[in-house]
Order: structure tokens, then C-alpha cells, then sequence
């Protein structure tokens, strides 16, 4: 079996603004409010906007890439501590990763890898095995 190979483009990109920071000191509204109102310009309308929600429901790798399977362009929403609004929540597709917690950082990690594996799946590579 021949792996076939396939291309991809992921632009990580970071918002933590300091009307974020200050929310997050006033309270869990607020600062779901502050994630509300930057992300939003984030939403587009040709895309799959997926945020991270430990409630959502969790696919396994193969369930992942079946996701991705037809979609040219994805965008990832990461919150803050305190989580999103119900209204930005309803907004886009939502997806857990886990139901433990996880710093920014590792749910960057851990979500970039599964976008690799679904790629890898879909093109019949082998690493995912």
C-alpha cells in the first residue's frame, strides 16, 4: 500500500488581549463576555468553527478526521479558565478533547497532533496506526 501524501497549512494564532486579562480579574462573566467579543471576529461564515469545550461531545481519531473530511478551512477556539458563553457556544460546532482541564498550551499540543492523525488518516498514511 502506497501512502499518499497531503498538505496542509495551520496558522496558530494567540489572543490574550489586555481587556481578556482584565475580565478574568473582574469575574467568570466577564471574562466569558471579553472571549465573546474577540473571538467572534474570528467566526467565518465558509468554515468549521469548532470550539474546545470539555461538556461537548469527544470523538475518537477516526470520528476526528471524519470531521475534517470535506472541510477546506477550520478555525479552533480555545477559552480562557471560566470556559465560553452559551451564545458563543451556539455560534459554532463545539468538541472536547477531554474532560480533564488542560493549560493552553498543552490543548494547542494535543489538538495539532489529532489534526496531524486525521490528516495522516485520511491520506491511508500509516503514522496514526
Amino acid at each position: 500500500m502506497k501512502a499518499q501524501a497531503f498538505n496542509a497549512q495551520i496558522n496558530v494564532i494567540d489572543i490574550f488581549t489586555q481587556s481578556i486579562a482584565r475580565a478574568q480579574k473582574l469575574s467568570a462573566s466577564k471574562a466569558k463576555e471579553s472571549y465573546t467579543k474577540v473571538f467572534t471576529s474570528f467566526i467565518k461564515v465558509n468554515a468549521l468553527n469548532i470550539a474546545l469545550h470539555p461538556d461537548a461531545k469527544a470523538l475518537d481519531s477516526l470520528g476526528f478526521a471524519n470531521l475534517l473530511k470535506d472541510t477546506n478551512e477550520v478555525n479552533f477556539f480555545i477559552g480562557g479558565a471560566f470556559g465560553f458563553e452559551e451564545g458563543f457556544l451556539k455560534s459554532v460546532k463545539t468538541l472536547s478533547l477531554s474532560p480533564l482541564t488542560f493549560s493552553h498550551k498543552i490543548a494547542k499540543l494535543v489538538l495539532i497532533e489529532q489534526i496531524y492523525r486525521a490528516l495522516s488518516i485520511l491520506a491511508n498514511h500509516p503514522y496514526h496506526k
